[in-house]
């Protein structure tokens, strides 16, 4: 009895939770925004989101999204080359995505009752590599999705940085800073490695810091260098970076699998299919969650999943093609997380979602994902503490469906706690929804220089715009003229 009571007052933690965040058609036409869409081709599901950001604010709003399973891309038809495959086997071509993305693309501005001509500007990222040989194929899926945005009719300059503010609509131009500087690769204020790619999923990473840093905006916590971007998409994508001035530098780069695991326990319910089934394709459930059962078969996946450094000399972890030559030229270290060798007990976590279905329900099925997933951030913060890439003066940064839905946000912070590295866990952690389609709409802003001193979103945690020092070191490096 005394523990019901004690519970009731116990404290919950204070979570920082960045949600999706609208405006309405009239005050978009009316305000200076920038409109961008971000098309987005995953394994597990292919997007086109609609943000708007206030340029005089800084805050950036979710229009429109259309969303459709990845696994419904038409098949090849003959002549057509596959050049890649989804996590879950599903066969690429140039012509059969050109052609989804372009319906899901038309459908996002139908939902917003807008035109390709409302556009500004349109980003394209994948978190398709796994079924890739190297980094440097993903090049074909950004290059298909070229071809849909085109198919749609989005002009070719709509997804090229401007190269003076005259080519900018003049709605904007005022914010623009292209006649003080030039975009040289650094979007909110990091660089990124020199040299090769580094893992497949470079890009994705890139936007989903960026898009942390943006939604993070809308919460408490300062989510500004030092930090560290954790993307639980299907596979796994984020960076850590240091705080150097005037541009922060990538130390880490995360790969492996992610959403994958969940979607392999989820599985072993036999309710999803065998092969593409998804957690998103399960059904809620009424039954009561068992937290003890939950927790104890949590503790039997993770001993099937690793964290680790990616050792040297690999060409894939955790199903994910990465260069561990060109890393350690980068001076980049690569954290990843895999089950067996490239997924390879993924089979494993079936039988045990398997085995934990038909012992209780789908609610503790469901809860048991949300330990599973809360584990995998607090191995891979502990790895990164240990590795001395991160410190208590990091913020970290938490997106995609697998690493934000139910309570693993709670469950995260609790576990966070355990390692000791904050004062106060809950002032340094942000969970983000959409973090990929709110980084596209500030790689757009950063490419073409639209930037809002006010409220910066480079430089570092508790300091402010960093637009002067940016000035000065590229008038040091040559780049502009003194």
């Amino acid at each position: 009895m005394l523990d019901k009571i004690l519970s009731i007052f116990k404290r919950k933690p204070k979570i920082a939770y960045a949600k999706s965040q609208n405006v309405d058609l009239f005050e978009l036409k009316r305000g200076p925004y920038y409109i961008v869409a971000s098309v987005e081709l995953g394994n597990t599901t292919t997007k086109s989101i609609i943000t708007a950001t206030n340029l005089e604010t800084g805050k950036s709003y979710i229009i429109s999204k259309a969303v459709r399973m990845t696994r419904d891309v038409r098949k090849p038809k003959k002549g057509e080359k596959v050049f890649g495959k989804t996590l879950w086997g599903v066969e690429l071509t140039r012509e059969a995505i050109a052609e989804m993305v372009s319906e899901v693309l038309l459908e996002s501005l139908d939902k917003a009752n807008l035109t390709i001509n409302d556009l500004d500007f349109v980003v394209r990222s994948t978190g398709v590599t796994a079924g890739f040989a190297s980094p440097e194929e993903v090049s074909e899926v950004i290059i298909a999705l070229a071809q849909g945005c085109m198919k749609a009719g989005v002009p070719p300059a709509k997804m090229t940085p401007a190269m003076s503010k005259d080519q900018l609509p003049e709605k904007v131009r005022k914010y623009s800073f292209l006649d003080k500087i030039i975009f040289d690769g650094a979007v909110t204020g990091v660089l990124p490695p020199t040299g090769k790619e580094v893992v497949a999923n470079e890009m994705e990473g890139e936007l989903v810091t960026a898009g942390v840093k943006v939604g993070s905006k809308w919460t408490f916590v300062d989510f500004r260098n030092p930090c560290m971007s954790i993307d639980f998409g299907t596979t796994l994508a984020g960076r850590i970076t240091n705080d150097t001035l005037p541009y922060a530098k990538v130390v880490g780069n995360l790969c492996g699998l992610a959403g994958a695991i969940a979607d392999a326990i989820a599985r072993g319910t036999g309710k999803i299919d065998e092969k593409t089934g998804a957690v998103l394709d399960l059904k809620a459930d009424k039954g009561k969650a068992d937290e003890k059962l939950a927790k104890e078969y949590a503790d039997k996946m993770h001993k099937y999943i690793i964290i680790d450094l990616v050792p040297d000399g690999v060409s894939r972890f955790g199903t994910v093609p990465v260069n561990t030559e060109a890393a350690k030229k980068a001076g980049v270290k690569l954290l990843g997380c895999d089950v067996g060798e490239n997924g390879s007990d993924l089979t494993k976590l079936e039988e045990l979602g398997k085995e934990l279905y038909e012992k209780s329900n789908l609610s503790t099925l469901m809860l048991c994902l949300d330990y599973v997933m809360a584990e995998i951030v607090r191995r891979l913060v502990d790895l990164a503490h240990r590795e001395g890439l991160i410190s208590e003066k990091t913020a970290i940064g938490i997106t995609g469906r697998a690493g934000i839905t139910g309570k693993k946000p709670e469950i995260i912070i609790e576990k966070l706690k355990s390692l000791g590295i904050w004062e106060n866990v809950e002032e340094n952690v942000v969970f983000v929804e959409d973090g990929l389609a709110l980084g596209a709409a500030v790689m757009a802003r950063c490419m073409n220089c639209l930037g809002t001193p006010k409220v910066p979103i480079g430089g570092n945690r508790g300091g402010g715009c960093i637009l002067g020092l940016r000035i000065k070191w590229q008038k040091e490096k040559g780049m502009i003229r003194s």
